[in-house]
């Protein structure tokens, strides 16, 4: 009983901490930020297939099959959110052309 409450309090600490941090980060830092946490979403969908090929019971397999599913998803969705914020940057032709 205390590991889930020592999980729950570092948990929201971690919620809490990063509200804070990426509130404060200025706008012409969010592109570089995102390209970095894509970088690590690519990290954690690897350790989630991992941990995935270890797991023995069907209810860890489910875990860790809805764990890939949705740690794929965040990271091409992250993919495509930094492409289009970088197509934001580019410059457009003089002219109308």
């Amino acid at each position: 009983m205390d590991s889930t409450w020592a999980a729950l309090y570092i948990f929201l600490l971690a919620a809490f901490t990063g509200y804070e941090v990426i509130s404060r980060v200025p706008v012409i830092l969010h592109t570089p930020l995102m390209s970095g946490s894509n970088f690590i979403h690519g990290i954690v969908l690897v350790g989630a297939m991992v941990v995935l090929g270890h797991a023995d019971t069907l209810l860890e397999q489910a875990i860790g099959f809805v764990g890939v599913v949705l740690g794929a998803a965040n990271a091409a969705g992250g993919y495509a959110v930094t492409e289009r914020m970088l197509e934001m940057f580019e410059r457009k032709p003089k002219g109308g052309q």
